[in-house]
């Protein structure tokens, strides 16, 4: 029997026992229970903070029940758990907080009075005044003020709608995620609030840094102003833009602003990998920003010299374009990129430089790079990345099998892909990417819920006008890939080997100044964003052949084509238009996309891949002739290369019939003997005469022919 049930027998009215709904009133008046008011957090007599402060803290509950709230933060990568131990929670506004149980005039008035509530003059289907919610469907951030009060609410959209995106209560104040401690010493300030909340989600960066978020470009207030003054141990101002012109201005006058005020504090400026820092963490690790803010540039005011920790101010629109407009451009670009941190490999980076920023043409090119383990291949597609302009640029080091199928539909659209480890990839990954380098598109049939939770096919479409660099070690594996993109060898000669060693020592004996690296990648980061979109012709394209002896010919031959008219686009501020405003391809540009493709032709030609054709000419040069004998440990020692690498490429040539077995033991090595002694070096006379031969013929011919009606080249029309 329970305290209920005793009660229930002990007591009677009338005569009569009690119910048992009588007993547990008994037992409340015995306990002086008193019923909880449900409205008591919204009484009239709390203040504006203190009433904001409920409402966000309903917003923050709402979070956990939410699932709409809680897809968006995933998708932004943001972990509102991380960001509710940090001190700077985020809720969720479902526009609910003033219906059912929850309508009290009082409150709602004063959510009127706050702008949380919008007066539509209009009554609901039950007969009541009808609001518009502010901020509805909206992730929510709060602001504060100096004594840590709430006292204004920040809204992110979480629908599609760009017209509806941003939100902030009327007479904001205060500031997110709030005002610095006193003893700040290093501040990040963040052009956006959702900027600023992926960097408080890293505890090692909270750890050393305070972040302050400004509101937009034009958005340093005076409460940030009087926060900094109030700021007696700060050494740094780290400013953590977005990566777009808009976000580099800013800087500049920000930075600018706060020199005049504070002469003594270093200012720097670090640049996300992707538009902005939520897009950074999107597609990255958290490491990433640790990587980033080590790694900030020093800023260089007009007022003082440049030391050698601080970098020379960046280029701007005008020198790139009179860069753009010198004869010989691939010639001094291509030396431009050597001095951004490529050393050798002359052809190759320039064509691996053609391939990625084709991203800005309706026909992108895509690359693999080829080559053997620890070879560089990751660097040198990596370095050629760094001069696009970052906002455009997506690395992954692995794909699911379904994450291409998931983007949105223009996520993919006129940007740079880089996958570092092809290895890496299954199948499924593999053939969604062939997919987008072929047709620019992925469609797929997948089942979604309705309201109802009834489940309905949807048609999903993926839009993917990208270029992209790969890296891989096995390129035979990959023959579907290859015959889509150009197969570039990495130079793993050992004369190159003694060039990046060189350099290598160079730069850490300080001889190489890592200042100069940057000034030229943010240079050719300029010349592409002066580049414009044209259409390019080529009206030698019909006389124009490749070997026969190449593989795959009609995709060969398409790639061709492609490369002389990126060299074209490339070349554009010197070439002319047509009256269909198209840039005209010259003779020129064929001539050097045939240097430039030279390499990769071969490739094509070549049964052997890039690695293996190396090894095998390597493998020749040793044995001398084809009745010399061999051992795998004797080529292992003299090319220095490991026993599983050897064992690769032996295995494949035997495969292939160009080695071949005569004997030898197991246990004292097998015996290897050359049965194909290819000409290879005299193939690639041939074809090289064949190709310059035809250059040659169109010259002759253009010599003769009669002169065409002169078209406006561009640099005269931007004069």
């Amino acid at each position: 029997m329970d305290v209920i049930d005793f009660v229930m027998h002990k007591e009677s009215v009338g005569g009569q026992p009690i119910t048992k709904h009588q007993a547990i009133n008994k037992c409340k008046e015995i306990l002086g229970y008193q019923k909880t008011n449900n409205k008591e957090r919204y009484q009239p007599d709390l203040s504006k903070s203190q009433f904001l402060a409920n409402i966000f803290q309903y917003f923050c509950n709402a979070v956990y029940n939410s699932t709409p709230a809680k897809t968006y933060l995933e998708s932004r990568n943001l972990d509102f758990k991380k960001l509710t131990s940090s001190g700077s929670p985020v809720g969720y506004n479902a526009g609910q907080f003033h219906h059912g149980s929850r309508r009290d005039e009082q409150l709602i008035q004063r959510c009127v009075n706050y702008g949380l509530l919008i007066d539509k003059n209009i009554l609901s289907r039950t007969g009541n005044k009808a609001y518009g919610v502010f901020g509805k469907w909206s992730i929510c951030f709060a602001l504060k003020n100096k004594n840590n009060e709430i006292t204004s609410l920040y809204f992110r959209s979480t629908l599609n709608d760009k017209k509806s995106k941003h939100f902030y209560l009327k007479d904001r104040k205060g500031l997110y995620p709030n005002y610095p401690k006193p003893t700040t010493k290093k501040l990040i300030l963040t052009e956006a609030i959702i900027d600023a909340a992926s960097l408080l989600q890293i505890k090692t960066i909270t750890k050393e840094y305070e972040v302050l978020s400004c509101y937009g470009t034009n958005g340093l207030t005076a409460e940030h102003s009087e926060a900094l003054s109030q700021l007696k141990q700060l050494e740094e101002i780290i400013f953590f833009f977005d990566n777009d012109e808009a976000g580099r201005k800013a800087i500049a006058k920000y930075s600018e602003m706060l020199q005049s005020e504070y002469p003594k504090l270093k200012m720097s400026s670090v640049e996300p990998i992707n538009k902005d820092i939520n897009e950074t963490l999107q597609a990255h690790t958290e490491e990433i920003f640790i990587e980033l803010l080590n790694k900030r540039t020093a800023l260089v005011f007009s007022n003082e010299k440049p030391t050698e920790n601080k970098t020379i101010e960046r280029p701007n629109a005008s020198n790139s374009i009179d860069f753009l407009k010198r004869k010989h451009l691939l010639k001094n670009l291509n030396q431009l990129i050597g001095k951004a941190g490529i050393v050798g490999e002359q052809n190759s980076r320039m064509l691996l430089f053609l391939i990625i920023v084709s991203y800005l043409n309706k026909n992108p090119l895509h690359a693999l790079v080829q080559g053997s383990s620890g070879s560089g291949k990751t660097h040198i597609i990596s370095r050629i990345a760094d001069m696009m302009p970052q906002e455009d640029v997506l690395r992954f080091t692995r794909i699911t099998e379904s994450s291409l199928y998931n983007w949105g539909e223009f996520d993919l659209f006129k940007k740079v892909v880089v996958i570092e480890d092809l290895d890496g990839l299954k199948e499924d990954a593999l053939y969604a990417l062939r997919e987008f380098i072929s047709n620019q598109v992925l469609r797929s049939s997948v089942t979604i819920k309705d309201k109802k939770g009834n489940n309905k096919s949807r048609h999903k479409i993926v839009k993917g006008q990208f270029s992209s660099l790969s890296a891989t070690t096995k390129g035979e594996t990959y023959e579907d890939n290859m015959s889509r993109s150009f197969l570039i060898a990495v130079d793993e000669s050992k004369t190159q080997t003694t060039k990046i060693i060189n350099y290598q020592n160079q730069r850490n004996a300080g001889e190489i100044d890592p200042n100069e690296q940057q000034k030229a990648i943010h240079f050719i980061q300029q010349l592409v964003r002066n580049l414009k979109d044209y259409e390019v012709v080529n009206p030698y394209a019909t006389k124009l052949n490749l070997p026969d002896k190449v593989h795959k010919i009609r995709r060969l031959n398409e790639m061709y084509q492609a490369v002389i008219k990126q060299v074209t686009f490339l070349n554009q501020y010197n070439r002319k238009l047509n009256t269909k405003e198209q840039l005209v391809a010259e003779i020129e540009d064929i001539e050097q996309a045939t240097e430039i493709l030279f390499e990769s032709i071969i490739l094509k030609v070549d049964e052997l891949d890039g690695s293996l054709r190396q090894f095998f000419e390597h493998l020749k040069k040793y044995v001398k002739n084809e009745n010399q004998d061999f051992i795998l440990r004797e080529i292992r020692q003299h090319l220095n290369i490991s026993k599983t690498q050897v064992f690769r490429y032996v295995q494949t040539l035997t495969e292939l019939e160009y080695l071949k077995q005569i004997g030898g033991y197991a246990n004292k090595g097998i015996k290897y003997k050359i049965s194909y002694w290819d000409n290879y070096q005299k193939i690639r006379v041939e074809i090289k005469d064949f190709l310059m031969l035809q250059i040659q013929q169109l010259k002759s011919k253009n010599q003769t022919a009669p002169s065409k009606p002169k078209h406006k080249k561009i640099s005269e029309l931007v004069q």
